[in-house]
């Protein structure tokens, strides 16, 4: 899974940098007409390191004895973060914006947290939170992981929340919505697996 995630990721990467249109290749290129506004811009520019921290967290499931379900919702986690990652550096290529740097762009990621990437958007884990995970014994880390995940998500609905009440850019409104929709039946089946 750790490969996968690389090469997903590593793809991801080349295209926001190359500012890589083939958006239109797959009939989600949005037409230049549209408007978008400063929270349409801001849920992009925090969402994708937000992403792409859950993405830390599923490459530390690697090699853990996991139950199907957890190891199933990493997966899950996995296919459906690293195409929005994609998405959102697209709109920001399109808006002439920058590009965030993650915790992916890092070789420790999930050191002690001396980078400058941010750490208090809703839900980000710290460095020394991350570290606490990794750290883990076997039997200890299915529930914290699942416990550091839930409040992850449960921060990414209210960054989904405050862009469908202030957005303006229809597709961004539309992964929004998603992201809150899905993300929150993840919520509710990570906590049925903490209660079994």
């Amino acid at each position: 899974m750790k490969k996968l995630t690389a090469l997903l990721l590593g793809l991801t990467t080349a295209l926001a940098l190359a500012g890589c249109g083939n958006d239109k290749e797959n009939g989600s290129d949005i037409p230049d007409s549209e408007e978008f506004n400063q929270a349409d811009v801001d849920f992009a520019t925090a969402m994708i390191p937000h992403h792409a921290q859950a993405l830390v967290m599923v490459d530390l499931t690697e090699g853990r004895d996991l139950s199907p379900d957890v190891d199933r919702l990493a997966e899950q986690i996995l296919t459906a973060q690293t195409p929005e990652i994609e998405t959102m550096a697209g709109w920001l290529t399109e808006w002439d914006q920058p590009i965030p740097e993650t915790a992916r762009d890092h070789e420790n990621a999930h050191g002690d947290g001396d980078s400058d990437l941010p750490t208090d958007m809703p839900g980000m884990m710290s460095g020394e939170e991350l570290a606490e995970l990794e750290a883990a014994a076997d039997e200890e880390f299915e529930p914290l992981w699942l416990e550091m995940m839930i409040e992850h998500h449960q921060g990414a609905i209210d960054m989904a929340k405050t862009e469908r009440a202030d957005g303006e850019y229809q597709p961004t409104l539309e992964l929004a919505a998603t992201i809150e929709t899905t993300q929150q039946d993840e919520i509710d089946l990570m906590e049925r697996l903490l209660g079994s």
